[in-house]
């Protein structure tokens, strides 16, 4: 299966970039799996976690480059909910910046993974060879690309996902208000619910 798809950035360092090859274990057992997309982040956490600013994330929403999947902002007072997802191509988004990929494919990029589950996305390795974004599944791949002079830059994208289980596992998330209920539910981790549990017990 060959690769696919568009954009551009520039690193001469051939060593570098075959080190970003190695996605590494998937999901390792010490860290919780990314909750679903029933439930959002704020967009401060959103912010932190991708490493942008709230400018460049209200900026981006209103101009459809990354939109809250979870909830978008429908009047005044109301928050975004970004999905764990969401977070991810925000993250991405700003990495392709920084490398000086056009707006136009950027968007395109953005457009693919926001399609993928998680354990896809997991998978890919997006490389560059600065006018061109391919998406790889495989290293035989990424490794094609490297040694064509195809690969001049590359993004992990299983590694972003293992960086941001591990940021995002203990912050608080929140489900969208239903119809027929008020409020917001905040909901934390699993793992944190069951300490909690523990803790009433034992406090009984």
């Amino acid at each position: 299966m060959s690769p696919g798809w568009l954009a551009g950035g520039r690193d001469d360092d051939s060593d570098d970039r075959m080190a970003m090859i190695g996605q590494g274990q998937l999901f390792p057992d010490d860290l919780p799996l990314p909750p679903g997309d029933d439930v959002g982040y704020r967009g401060p956490t959103a912010c932190a976690a991708a490493g942008i600013t709230y400018r460049q994330l209200d900026y981006w929403a209103r101009t459809g480059l990354v939109v809250p999947s979870v909830r978008g902002a429908t009047g005044s007072g109301s928050q975004r909910l970004y999905s764990f997802r969401d977070v991810l191509v925000l993250r991405v988004v700003r990495k392709l910046l920084e490398a000086g990929v056009s707006l136009q494919n950027i968007r395109a990029a953005a457009d693919c993974l926001r399609v993928r589950g998680i354990e896809d996305l997991a998978q890919v390795t997006l490389v560059s060879d600065g006018s061109t974004v391919y998406e790889c599944t495989s290293d035989d791949q990424v490794i094609d690309l490297v040694q064509g002079g195809q690969g001049v830059f590359a993004i992990a994208v299983g590694r972003a996902v293992q960086d941001m289980r591990g940021q995002l596992s203990q912050l608080p998330t929140e489900r969208p208000e239903r119809p027929g209920h008020t409020g917001q539910a905040a909901v934390g981790h699993p793992r944190d619910e069951l300490a909690n549990r523990r803790g009433r017990r034992s406090s009984a």
